[in-house]
């Protein structure tokens, strides 16, 4: 399988390179964006990419935009690669891989649904009895499913910086309290609904995080990934149990094995063995065809 590290495109002027997605100027009201096969761990990009990744993550995410879209509008373009990428050669690297997308205004929050007790929220809820402040019942064990899901917003730090927990209240201040009112309603009713969908093809949708966007005329949409097994914790239904921390359809694969050499997390990053990134690639694969199947 082809592998794309990085795009390179002439045709179109690049706004922008991310740690996985590269930005491009299409004209005054859209926007190309290619998702590559990159990966990062702790922050770094690894120098190998993962065959296929960024192919998955495009289909995976335009999956929930097209099934979610009777929530909330999204960021799709009716315009596709083909009509804006002259250059046929150009169009052959980068179309399972790209999407057109309109101009919108980027609010600087992720949105982020809670389902199940888990990483930071499972050490909040160790410390304090509570998830970002939010208090949640007594005895609950790792993994364990919340009562009810919970919105947990961050602010979207600027890159090199960590994002930041904020309260509902904290983000009211941020955005008003109209439109973080509004965010908090359609993430819980997006995750409710997808985790509910995913759960009857075998996978639990653990917790995931959603961004959003403005129009010209001030309309809400959805932007960025959506319900990836990056931007979420996929777990397999037949693999989990309360008490353990379930295996997730990600790079947990490369963490582990980043983590098993004793890398001390700053660039440069070592080269993933050919296992590894295989493993990887055919774990991101086993959630779209579970998804989608």
């Amino acid at each position: 399988m082809t592998t794309l590290m990085q795009s390179e495109l002439t045709s179109l002027p690049l706004l922008h390179r991310g740690k996985v997605r590269d930005m491009y100027d299409v004209d005054d009201r859209h926007l190309l964006i290619v998702t590559t096969d990159r990966i990062s761990a702790f922050d770094v990009i690894l120098p190998t990419p993962i065959p296929g990744k960024g192919a998955v993550l495009n289909a995976v995410s335009n999956f929930w935009m097209h099934r979610l879209a009777h929530i909330i509008p999204n960021h799709l373009a009716v315009l596709n690669a083909r009509d804006v990428i002259p250059d046929r050669a150009e169009l052959e690297q980068v179309h399972a891989h790209a999407i057109v997308v309109k101009k919108l205004k980027p609010l600087p929050v992720e949105a982020i649904v809670r389902g199940y007790l888990i990483g930071s929220g499972w050490k909040d809820y160790q410390a304090h009895g509570t998830v970002c402040g939010i208090a949640l019942p007594d005895g609950l064990q790792l993994a364990d499913r919340l009562p009810t899901p919970i919105f947990t917003p961050s602010t979207k730090a600027a890159v090199g910086d960590h994002d930041e927990n904020v309260s509902f209240d904290q983000l009211c201040d941020i955005i008003g309290v109209e439109l973080a009112t509004q965010i908090r309603d359609i993430s819980l009713r997006l995750y409710s609904e997808a985790a509910a969908f995913a759960r009857t093809k075998g996978i639990i949708i653990a917790d995931t995080k959603f961004e959003f966007g403005l129009d010209a005329n001030g309309k809400l949409h959805l932007i960025d990934e959506v319900l990836t097994p990056d931007s979420s914790r996929f777990w397999d239904c037949a693999a989990y149990q309360p008490g353990i921390s379930p295996p997730s359809f990600d790079k947990q694969i490369v963490r582990d094995w980043l983590e098993s050499i004793h890398w001390d997390k700053t660039p440069p990053a070592p080269q993933l063995p050919t296992e590894i990134s295989q493993k990887t690639a055919a774990q991101y694969r086993r959630a779209l065809e579970m998804l989608t199947h």
